[in-house]
Parts: structure tokens; sequence; C-alpha cells
């Protein structure tokens, strides 16, 4: 299960060199259907991973409440570093740094070892 995670996540680093590269509306659809695509299999896995490395089932809705949480501030924060980002680099600086968190976020799973 971490593979996918760790693969999709991969994959949307990898969607966000393709507006670097490709810097027309064909390279924003191509990044669209790339990026699309692996946040959808990120999802999905990520949250199926988080439910078997749950400490209790019976405190399940608590934990998913916090892991909700944990996906709501970044989304918030991430505006107004994004505006910082292109006022600073501009939006090829933020398409980067974007990748560069991104393959960061996708190996802090390699540490998860408990999956029942």
């Amino acid at each position: 299960m971490k593979v996918f995670v760790i693969v999709s996540g991969v994959g949307l680093a990898l969607s966000l060199v393709i507006p670097l590269v490709l810097r027309s509306y064909t390279g924003m659809m191509t990044f669209s259907l790339a990026n699309g695509f692996a946040f959808g299999v990120y999802m999905a896995v990520d949250t199926a991973l988080v439910n078997k490395v749950l400490p209790q089932a019976e405190d399940a809705a608590k934990d998913l409440g916090v892991m909700n949480m944990s996906i709501g501030f970044p989304q918030i924060l991430s505006a107004s570093l994004g505006a910082a980002i292109v006022g600073t680099i501009g939006y090829r600086g933020l398409f980067a740094v974007a990748g560069v968190i991104t393959l960061a976020g996708a190996v802090a799973v390699l540490p998860v070892r408990k999956v029942r």
C-alpha cells in the first residue's frame, strides 16, 4: 500500500514538471490530466493507509477527524505561501517548489511500518 502512496506522490511531483517544460495550453491540459490522476490515486490509497495504521478501531472517527483537520490546515496556508512564492520567484518557481514539497511528502511515508 505504501508503494502506491509513494508512486502517486512521485507522479504528482513529475506532473508539476510538465508546466515548466511545456509552457502552453496543451502543457497545462497535460499537467491537469496527469496531476488529477496521480492525486486521485494518492487520496484513495493514502486514506486506506491511514485507516490501516490507526491505533484503536474504537477511536477511528476521532482519528479520522484529526486527519481531516491535518488536510485542511495546509490547504488554508498554501494560498498565502503560494502567493508569496509567486510574488518572489514567479509561477515557474511555484511549480518547482510544489514539486519539491510533493517529493518530501512521498518520502515521509517511508517510516510507516505498522500496516494491518
